[in-house]
């Protein structure tokens, strides 16, 4: 499906004052594959993606995912189509600390009323793509960060989206399990043919990704083929788009 955001706007109110946060993001991705919105604190990528995951909606612009114009969906239409339209991974991992990592990524699936059964064997096989499904009955405390934030892919991933959204999913992480992460992202993408957008401030990150989108000051101000690139080509890459805006 092809993401589509045409000059969207957004902007909040702080003190009795308007602020912007986006200033007419025009964005497309027309394939497959693991992207990155880069951009340093207040640029505005954190404010993309809750528009994206439909949590609030643009002053103005257009948003679409395919042919569904997220944009114009109601309440209850956003609601559904969060819980099986998308995926979304938080830095936080938002498990549920007194349920196991299995019942933690069947959750959403046993709550809109699918069978128990089948949620039961998806979460199992997610799980074992994932590499931890031999702690699947571990609660999150008995879990490292990076097993913690496989169970929240996992679980991002049981409705099979289309989009997985990702916001700074590795901002709790140690280098190497960050590492890990990052190129499990990319594998699920290609193996899924699924469109995975990671919000990060990391050059790092955004090496094992397919295109990075530069945001500064609510604009995408370039972007950047990042596919073969180490983070110091995309660090450099990245200046030279900050710069020219």
């Amino acid at each position: 499906m092809m993401l589509r955001c045409v000059h969207v706007h957004k902007s909040y109110r702080s003190g009795g004052r308007e602020v912007p946060a986006l200033r007419g993001v025009d964005l497309t991705i027309d394939a497959p594959g693991f992207y990155a919105i880069m951009g340093a604190s207040g640029s505005g990528k954190s404010t993309l993606l809750h528009l994206l995951a439909t949590l609030d909606r643009p002053d103005s612009g257009e948003i679409w995912l395919g042919d569904r114009a997220l944009h114009s969906l109601g309440e209850r239409d956003a609601t559904e189509f969060r819980r099986r339209g998308i995926g979304i991974v938080f830095q936080q991992f938002n498990l549920i600390p007194t349920l196991s990592a299995k019942e933690n990524v069947e959750l959403p699936g046993l709550l809109s009323g699918e069978d128990a059964h089948a949620m039961s064997s998806r979460s199992a096989e997610l799980l074992d793509r994932l590499g931890i499904v031999a702690r699947a009955t571990h609660r999150p405390d008995a879990l490292s960060g990076g097993e913690q934030q496989r169970v929240a892919i996992a679980r991002a991933l049981l409705f099979s989206p289309t989009l997985v959204l990702a916001d700074e999913p590795t901002g709790n992480l140690d280098s190497a399990s960050s590492e890990q992460l990052w190129t499990l992202l990319g594998e699920l993408a290609k193996e899924r043919a699924i469109t995975v957008l990671m919000v990060t401030h990391e050059p790092a990150a955004a090496a094992h990704c397919r295109r990075v989108f530069v945001l500064k000051d609510g604009k995408v101000t370039g972007t950047i083929e990042s596919e073969g690139m180490d983070a110091g080509g995309v660090a450099a890459r990245y200046q030279q788009c900050v710069g020219a805006a």
